[in-house]
């Protein structure tokens, strides 16, 4: 058995009653657990496994799959007041879904782990503005080994990976426009 902090990125069904867990932590950088039973009543798991979350996760590893099998989950950080506003809300899943395009999978991200710890901290006291957005995607860049860019982080992840960012960027830019009429 494996045991990790870990940020609840995603999530989604599996089974009428279980979920596809992703996760982001220092040790084992991006893995996916399979939490059985999640969905169901009495389940351990209930109110848990909330985006975002940080828990003390508890799993094994699969020997056929990158799919592995989540055993406890201790909730350490929930990060309540970044549901609070919408604009955090999409600023985080922008944040995840970019890590989830461009690290490795199953490969140690101790820097990567502490750069989304810190924004989502940060996001759940404050709202999202161009500056968190810009420097999250700058930060990134330099802890891939991908340098930095005139052009900034944006285009020089879209200029590598040959990919276009998720659309939570552009969700990001219209909510923060929006807040400023």
């Amino acid at each position: 058995m494996e045991k990790t902090p870990a940020i609840l990125l995603n999530r989604h069904r599996l089974t009428e009653t279980s979920l596809i867990v992703h996760w982001c932590s220092a040790e084992f950088g991006l893995f996916k657990t399979v939490a059985k039973g999640a969905l169901r009543p009495k389940s351990p798991f209930a109110g848990r496994l909330d985006l975002f979350v940080t828990c003390e996760v508890v799993f094994v590893r699969s020997k056929q799959s990158d799919l592995h099998a989540l055993k406890e989950v201790h909730l350490t950080e929930p990060r309540m007041n970044l549901r609070g506003a919408y604009s955090r809300v999409i600023a985080a899943s922008y944040f995840g879904e970019l890590l989830e395009m461009v690290a490795e999978k199953e490969t140690p991200l101790p820097e990567v782990y502490d750069l989304l710890r810190l924004a989502l901290d940060h996001l759940n006291g404050h709202d999202p503005t161009e500056k968190l957005v810009y420097r999250f995607e700058s930060r990134l860049c330099e802890l891939l080994g991908l340098g930095t860019s005139p052009k900034g982080g944006a285009a020089l992840l879209t200029e590598v990976f040959h990919r276009r960012l998720p659309p939570q960027r552009e969700s990001v830019f219209t909510e923060l426009a929006r807040g400023r009429h």
